[in-house]
């Protein structure tokens, strides 16, 4: 008892809130009690007394039994606990730097240290420790997330703490190594088009035929085999490859040879077999990856075939091969065909609107002037959309002559009351382009992105209309004018014919697009300038037309001046401060071929304030096509262009340069291994 009311004992009763609260608690039951009992009855508060003393006693006692056993239990919980924080920092498989302020290690685990060879780490500073570890982290510092990172031919996942300047790093190679495995063992999908395989075999003896089909099948099979891919015949045009994804990265080091090997060998017999190919990866529902590979063979064909297109949904397209002009390959049963669907979809139509591109040329402007004609000849209204701005002096000369054709004029109309008179039913027409960013009036594409149908002799792009309600594009046509003039054969009779201006403004821009007759021109484009002659085509206003201004010709002078001439490629760039229309820089481009010794041209002018264009042009030998989309462009393997905002005509020169560089590399490369 002496014990229980030492000062101690009731110093550590009152120093834990539980034990303080109870006391009082049952102190203050135990006073009520006894004024109670000694109220009615002083013997009853004796009792009472005792036994609120004796009770009081022992719940004390437990209490504080309690919390000795709750004081030993937390203390060692807390051993435990810091021990198993020593234990984990030691033993973790988790690397761990604690560098100081000098950026020298202070400590590091012992999962760490097993990566280091010499035996004195802490203390040194981390560059002297190991260099490329110091770059990694240096490299990482302000990471806000863990990254995989190379180091000593493993791969870690590091994270840098740059305020506690503590270094984490964890072992992932085995997880890396899977997670290559798994994507290296992706499934693609490919399609393999015979381009102008049944052109090739009219005409030939069953023998010489099932002769170049064995030759083919061999050839794509022999590769196929070479490259552990599955090939399987589909038609007597068309194969089906399926691979790892690895296997296709091989191949496009390679630069699918196949196409060469095949093209090459055949044009040795006088039946040269061009192949297209369409390759999708990266989905793993086989029905949209094989929707994918048709998508990037149509993309393939559209730029003229001899080519492959590889590409994983929403990523943009790599595209090789398309070394060759494409063949003039199309048939009149594709031109009544399209003729045929065109008047359908304009009989269910209330009126047609037609537009070319920004900036019209003769192509563009007279392959409108025909859609128009074909509506008339199908009685129904059809307004060209022109912009009257930025026009060149051709193009000036024929809206003055347009002026004597009131049925015409009334029907030439702005962006703008276009956008108005458009309904839920009009049809769009889209000549001489496919491409939104450049088309006259994108307000008016996206009101009739539903309704629209494409004609175009460029290839295809991957800027292209999603579903467009037909899509007429031949790369091998020489202008869109030449496509449109073939429709006029099977349109109605009773409808009246092209005029003279109409005719007129058809053949100049088949002219113009073909350098008069010298390029690009097919037994179809001669078919089709014949057939507009007939129609009154008037020679002396198609000079008229073509003729330049003073301006534009002192304009064109001066570039020529500025030309420089270097491994077969002439280039030319304008002055930063002078505008060029794009007109006189392409004129520019085709007279720098004339020059001997020049295989291609880029001429580089300024356009606007904020515009610099490039127009390319080549014989034929040089793909000047993939140069311009490595810049943003487009076009024909000879004829290509593109506009870049926001660079000078300096920069712009020297990113050509470098892809010019880059792709002679390459070719140095492909010689090599060769």
């Amino acid at each position: 008892m002496q014990k229980f009311f030492s000062r101690e004992n009731w110093a550590f009763y009152f120093k834990h809130p539980a034990v303080r609260w109870n006391v009082c608690y049952l102190l203050l039951l135990t006073i009520i009690s006894l004024c109670f009992a000694f109220t009615f009855n002083w013997v009853s508060g004796i009792v009472v007394f005792v036994i609120a003393l004796v009770g009081g006693v022992a719940s004390i006692k437990r209490l504080r039994r309690l919390v000795i056993d709750a004081n030993e239990y937390l203390n060692h919980l807390m051993y435990q606990i810091k021990q198993g924080q020593q234990e984990a920092l030691l033993e973790m498989p988790l690397g761990m730097i604690m560098l100081n302020q000098r950026n020298e290690v202070e400590w590091i685990n012992p999962y760490m240290a097993r990566y280091f060879t010499i035996e004195r780490v802490v203390g040194k500073p981390l560059s002297e420790v190991d260099q490329g570890l110091a770059k990694v982290v240096e490299q990482h510092a302000d990471d806000k997330k863990a990254q995989v990172v190379s180091w000593r031919n493993r791969q870690f996942e590091c994270l840098v703490q740059k305020q506690n300047r503590v270094v984490y790093l964890m072992d992932v190679t085995k997880y890396e190594q899977i997670s290559k495995r798994f994507k290296q063992e992706q499934i693609f999908l490919g399609n393999i088009y015979l381009d102008n395989y049944d052109e090739l075999i009219q005409g030939m003896s069953d023998s010489d035929v099932s002769n170049l089909h064995n030759y083919v099948t061999s050839e794509i099979n022999k590769w196929a085999t070479e490259n552990h891919l599955l090939m399987k015949i589909i038609d007597d045009d068309n194969y089906l490859i399926i691979g790892h994804q690895q296997s296709l990265g091989v191949l496009e080091q390679k630069k699918f040879k196949i196409l060469d090997i095949i093209r090459e060998n055949t044009s040795q017999q006088n039946s040269p077999v061009t192949l297209s190919v369409g390759i999708a990866y990266g989905e793993n529902d086989l029905v949209k990856l094989a929707d994918t590979a048709q998508d990037n063979l149509d993309l393939a064909l559209g730029r003229g075939g001899d080519q492959v297109v590889v590409r994983s949904k929403d990523q943009p397209a790599r595209f090789y091969g398309g070394k060759t002009n494409p063949m003039e390959k199309r048939t009149r049963v594709r031109a009544r065909m399209i003729s045929q669907a065109l008047k359908e979809l304009i009989d269910q139509a209330d009126q047609l609107f037609v537009m070319g591109h920004q900036k019209p040329d003769m192509d563009s402007l007279g392959a409108c002037l025909g859609i128009r004609r074909i509506a008339e000849m199908n009685d129904k209204e059809c307004w060209i959309v022109v912009d009257n701005e930025h026009q060149h002096s051709d193009i000036q000369r024929l809206m003055q002559e347009i002026d004597n054709y009131q049925s015409i004029k009334d029907h030439i109309i702005s962006p703008s009351t276009a956008l108005e008179k458009a309904t839920d039913n009009s049809l769009l027409v889209m000549v001489d382009h496919a491409k939104k960013s450049i088309t006259i009036s994108p307000e008016l594409y996206d009101k009739l992105q539903n309704r629209l149908i494409i004609i175009d002799h460029h290839r295809r792009g991957e800027e292209f209309p999603e579903n467009p309600l037909l899509v007429y594009i031949e790369p091998y046509a020489s202008s869109t004018c030449e496509l449109i003039t073939e429709m006029f054969e099977y349109q109605p009779r009773e409808g009246e014919g092209l005029n003279k201006l109409e005719a007129t403004t058809m053949l100049t821009g088949i002219q113009i697009d073909t350098k008069s007759f010298t390029k690009s021109a097919g037994t179809r484009t001669f078919d089709a300038a014949s057939y507009l002659r007939s129609a009154g085509a008037d020679g002396l206003m198609i000079q008229s037309f073509m003729k330049e201004d003073p301006h534009s010709f002192m304009q064109r002078n001066h570039l020529l001046a500025r030309a420089e001439i270097s491994n077969q490629i002439a280039i030319c760039t304008g002055e930063e401060d002078r505008y060029y229309d794009s007109v006189t820089t392409a004129q520019a481009a085709d007279m720098l071929l004339q020059i001997s010794g020049v295989d291609a041209s880029f001429v580089i002018t300024k356009r606007s304030n904020d515009e610099v264009g490039i127009s390319a042009r080549s014989m034929g030998d040089f793909n000047v096509q993939v140069i311009m989309e490595k810049m943003g462009g487009g076009g024909h393997l000879a004829n290509a262009a593109t506009q870049i905002s926001g660079q000078t005509i300096a920069e712009v020169k020297q990113t050509l340069l470098n892809i010019l560089n880059q792709q002679d590399t390459a070719k140095d490369e492909e010689q090599t291994e060769e």
